[in-house]
């Protein structure tokens, strides 16, 4: 009985986890995205001080929905000063058009990666007013968006930009039915090609799971100022865990791996395995098929996760 019923808490828990329409997503355990500056030096995690979110609403939502920041501004306990606060963010969402060029699936913010119809935009610098706090997007009428039903619905794009200073801004966003608190957005999804992240300060894992279409035969991953604080492991269907090429100090690192028919339509599991006790690591992460197309990190993972079983043996009768 007792079994069954840590089973069942365990797959409840599991459950709760993956409907979190929260970026970072709970199940992937990293504490916040990060986006400096554009005077920021690059030995502080950041590689281009940009960040870009795509959000796929369902084509059959017609009520307005928000899109919730937490701790926007630059400055107070979250965020990471460089002797004093002096920067500012702007975060801009765009609707219809937002996704046509597709210069966004960089890891660069080049071309016309800011094509769209805005919606909303704000710049937020280091007032106080938003420290720790949540700021609101909306309420946005989904139809605003760009309806694109291979991506899940109708898609809106963040680009969040260090538009001045060098401070790095740590922050969180929420998709919601709600400008007040965080209510899911039910069937909603969000999907990134490049992830600039905190990295835990205790010793702990983080999760990726970038999407294997039927197309890909191998993927190359890329990481930037892992600082040697931690190491990476790639785990799919066909590979049981392997530690892959981690990056240094302000440098990038990439190795190629494999994949067979039995990884296709699924997530890979990447893992980032936290070694050391920095407190302040930032580090970014992207992925490329064997056509050196960028694949999507979605919030909610899509397709079947490699995972181990542990922790559970079979009942003796």
């Amino acid at each position: 009985m007792r079994f069954y019923l840590f089973l069942t808490l365990s797959l409840l828990i599991f459950h709760i986890e993956i409907i979190a329409q929260s970026i970072p997503a709970k199940n992937e355990n990293i504490p916040y995205l990060v986006t400096f500056g554009k005077e920021g030096d690059k030995k502080w995690g950041d590689d281009d001080n940009n960040q870009i979110i795509f959000f796929s609403i369902p084509a059959d939502q017609k009520k307005p929905f928000y899109i919730r920041i937490f701790d926007p501004n630059v400055g107070g306990k979250i965020d990471e000063g460089k002797g004093g606060f002096n920067s500012k963010t702007k975060f801009s969402l765009y609707g219809s058009g937002c996704f046509s060029s597709k210069d966004e699936e960089n890891k660069d913010p080049v071309g016309n990666y800011k094509r769209g119809n805005l919606i909303h935009s704000k710049t937020f610098g280091a007032e106080a007013t938003y420290d720790g706090r949540w700021f609101a997007f909306g309420p946005i009428n989904p139809m605003e968006g760009e309806l694109l039903p291979e991506l899940g619905g109708n898609i809106f794009k963040m680009v969040v930009d260090g538009v001045s200073g060098d401070d790095g801004n740590l922050y969180k966003i929420f998709m919601s039915v709600s400008g007040k608190e965080n209510k899911e957005i039910e069937g909603a999804n969000a999907f990134m090609y490049e992830y600039s992240f905190r990295l835990n300060s205790g010793k702990q894992v983080a999760h990726l799971y970038p999407y294997i279409d039927q197309h890909t035969i191998s993927v190359k991953q890329h990481n930037f100022d892992f600082d040697g604080d931690a190491y990476i492991k790639l785990v799919s269907m066909t590979i049981p865990g392997i530690k892959v090429s981690t990056s240094n100090d302000a440098v990038w690192a990439s190795s190629l791996h494999e994949m067979k028919e039995k990884d296709k339509k699924t997530c890979l599991d990447i893992q980032i395995v936290k070694t050391g006790t920095k407190s302040n690591n930032n580090a970014v992460f992207y992925i490329t098929n064997q056509r050196g197309k960028f694949m999507q990190f979605h919030s909610i993972p899509i397709g079947a996760i490699p995972k181990k079983t542990i922790g559970i043996k079979p009942v003796k009768r």
